[in-house]
């Protein structure tokens, strides 16, 4: 995939461009405005570019193709996003969540769930809080919820129970309410005795 075909961008546009084009095209294919059946494998595509584009500009992304460090004329190396994690959990996370991550932030699990906002979420559970991402949704993709801000959590299976699946409840200290569903039973408990710990 050509991020820069998809976004309508000639190769040598800049981030801020990008972004533009982006926003506009978002505003137009969105599940949620558009009537078109395609429109959500549309707007993952446009969120897929404009993830690329945003993932090569970071300062501190690596090209697969830099000359080793401390060669000749090499540029200094910075380390890769989330370079304290396995591969297999850098790329369940995606860019978007991976950018979001404190340094040395531990991931424990990262799992597709659901939310009231969004059909299609990754949820990611941390040493420290939730974070997810909202996969189809055009603007603050990326939320969280650290530990400390908990003031109660269950954890229950879903009706009917045969389908084996359950969902975690959260109720934050500022009396809001999140709900994160369609997760298998193991999970949803993992998850709530990990946000129950630090109550």
């Amino acid at each position: 995939m050509d991020p820069y075909a998809v976004l309508g961008l000639p190769p040598d546009a800049s981030l801020e461009e990008a972004t533009s084009a982006y926003r506009a095209l978002a505003k137009a294919h969105h599940p949620d405005v558009a009537g078109d059946p395609r429109s959500a494998e549309v707007m993952a595509s446009i969120n897929a570019a404009f993830d690329e584009l945003r993932a090569r500009a970071a300062p501190d992304g690596v090209a697969t193709d830099d000359p080793a460090p401390g060669a000749a004329g090499a540029p200094p190396r910075h380390p890769r996003r989330g370079a304290w994690l396995p591969d297999g959990t850098r790329r369940a996370l995606g860019a978007e969540l991976l950018a979001a991550l404190e340094q040395q932030e531990a991931v424990h699990l990262v799992v597709p769930t659901t939310t009231w906002v969004s059909p299609e979420s990754t949820l990611a559970l941390t040493d420290r809080r939730l974070l997810w991402l909202a996969d189809d949704q055009p603007t603050h993709r990326v939320r969280s919820l650290r530990f400390r801000d908990v003031a109660r959590v269950e954890s229950k299976l879903a009706w009917p129970r045969r389908r084996g699946r359950a969902s975690v409840r959260v109720r934050t200290l500022a009396g809001r309410r999140l709900d994160f569903g369609d997760l298998t039973p193991d999970v949803a408990l993992q998850i709530a005795r990990a946000l129950g710990a630090e109550l």
